[in-house]
């Protein structure tokens, strides 16, 4: 397997340790809705669509039953886990405009074709991001967007993703948008360390400069 460089923008039990309190809105408050973030519904049928769209490359990459069965039982959160990454997407959208960050699409090219290069080409990518991550590949290119701006948010704060600064600025970013968590997809906590659906990595190690991982 080709070796792939990753580097400090892990963001799992830290971001929710330093986020606000993201309360539960249930059906009865928003009928549908798996969260409201900014006032905008990421609805229940939303949210399944994503993760069929994962189960389906999962199928594809793992034809035979058993191994598929393998995958199901590894990535039993996939739901919470999707959510996660689909509510982080908007408040670290949030906070990159709160700075007045643009990310431009050359910029998520020039991010693909240095992943490309180290994962030994476009299906070792996709492939690395669906296994890793739950990532579809057609989804691959928005969570890229999610790391440039990321990159770009922790420079414009003189900061690193693993630094307070960072975690303070999508905090401010989740209190404007009040993101609200249905409970049947979990809650969000300012006082816990972690959680059962903390482990979310959703923002991988991505850019040049990390430690070397061999697959």
């Amino acid at each position: 397997m080709h070796r792939r460089r990753r580097t400090a923008l892990v963001l799992s039990a830290a971001i929710a340790a330093a986020a606000p309190l993201l309360t539960a809105c249930g059906d009865e408050a928003h009928p549908g809705a798996a969260a409201v973030v900014g006032g905008q519904r990421i609805t229940v049928a939303q949210l399944e669509g994503r993760v069929n769209e994962v189960r389906k490359a999962q199928k594809a990459a793992v034809p035979d039953e058993a191994q598929y069965q393998q995958v199901l039982a590894a990535t039993s959160s996939l739901t919470r886990d999707t959510l996660h990454n689909m509510v982080l997407d908007r408040v670290l959208h949030r906070a990159a405009q709160d700075q007045g960050i643009t990310i431009s699409r050359l910029e998520i090219q020039q991010m693909r074709a240095r992943l490309e290069q180290q994962a030994g080409g476009s299906k070792g990518l996709e492939a690395t991001w669906l296994q890793k991550y739950g990532i579809a590949p057609k989804r691959l290119d928005d969570n890229l967007r999610l790391q440039v701006e990321a990159t770009k948010l922790a420079g414009k704060l003189g900061t690193q993703t693993t630094d307070p600064a960072f975690w303070k600025a999508l905090s401010t970013a989740s209190e404007e948008l009040h993101v609200d968590l249905n409970p049947r997809y979990g809650t969000w906590d300012v006082q816990k360390s972690s959680r059962v659906d903390a482990k979310t990595p959703w923002v991988r190690d991505v850019t040049a400069g990390g430690a070397q991982e061999t697959a």
